[in-house]
């Protein structure tokens, strides 16, 4: 999943949805592959957080350190109201459809599940 997530987005990508001063906070580009993670994986807010927290494959997935602690829940739902704002979710979708399809024309691409054998019985479904 990692290599299929790494690369849509970059913190850079976000510029314009956080204001330039005070502290540094989380990665916007890690926020939202927690996003697409808690989506696959069906999880609520305080899952997902649990999950970046605990989980190994999570943290591979997100390339995070493993001591890393993690982000309190309530940060998921303020992601998703900078999201929600004028058309930034379509951006977003967009670019990570530019980055998929230029990756696909370089040879880059995810590769898809393999074709089973010819000898590998059929399902009758």
């Amino acid at each position: 999943m990692r290599g299929q997530l790494d690369g849509l987005w970059c913190d850079e990508d976000f510029a314009d949805w956080y204001p330039r001063d005070g502290r540094p906070g989380l990665s916007p580009a890690q926020l939202a592959t927690v996003c697409v993670l808690q989506f696959l994986l069906g999880l609520s807010d305080r899952q997902a957080a649990e999950a970046v927290r605990c989980r190994i494959d999570v943290k591979y997935a997100m390339a995070m350190e493993l001591d890393d602690p993690g982000f309190h829940h309530s940060v998921l739902a303020d992601f998703r109201d900078r999201l929600a704002e004028g058309d930034r979710a379509d951006r977003l979708l967009d670019l990570a459809l530019a980055r998929l399809k230029e990756a696909a024309s370089c040879g880059n691409a995810p590769r898809s599940a393999p074709t089973p054998p010819m000898s590998w019985p059929r399902c009758g479904i």
